[in-house]
């Protein structure tokens, strides 16, 4: 599999303070799984997280893989999401509830993160990254990383695609 380089993206954003200072968010991601004219097309395998400044992980959202296979037989491909495996993924038992979900057809998706339940809530100011990594069986994998800071003062915009695994990317914090 190829691994096109990381695009980097800046977000329009904006966050609304509670009274504890942390943040009563709900982050929406959407972004485009194109289709692809080849002989042999898999519906791609999809993790999401937010990453601290030094790369580790903070919050694992969501992991699109084929879960309706067989005793759990799905997860045998999670691996080629390599980065994300190797920073979370081989720590985790999946499924994971409110997490582990269905492949995506192509075309643009839109998946809503209430902040308390996908951690939000609880990220200490700073700054950080979305990111998505997509791979596809017979196909290629592709990471983009958006760049934000926790919380945000005022509106970041900014408007990036990968190249080819993933298309138009974006985020917004309600």
């Amino acid at each position: 599999m190829k691994l096109s380089r990381s695009l980097a993206l800046t977000l329009p954003l904006a966050l609304p303070l509670v009274s504890n200072g942390a943040m009563a968010a709900d982050l929406t991601v959407k972004f485009e799984l194109p289709q692809l004219n080849v002989a042999e097309y898999h519906k791609p395998y999809v993790a999401i997280w937010i990453e601290r400044a030094d790369q580790t992980v903070a919050s694992t959202l969501a992991v699109l893989y084929d879960v309706k296979k067989k005793d759990n037989a799905g997860t045998k491909w999670v691996k080629d999401m390599r980065t994300w495996w190797r920073k979370a993924g081989r720590d985790v038992e999946l499924p994971m509830d409110g997490v582990s979900g269905a492949t995506r057809s192509a075309g643009v998706q839109t998946m809503n993160f209430a902040g308390a339940r996908a951690g939000l809530d609880k990220l200490p100011a700073g700054d950080y990254k979305l990111v998505i990594e997509a791979a596809r069986e017979a196909g290629g994998r592709e990471l983009v990383r958006v760049p934000f800071t926790w919380p945000a003062k005022g509106k970041l915009a900014a408007s990036a695609s990968g190249k080819e695994e993933l298309g138009a990317v974006s985020i917004s914090v309600q």
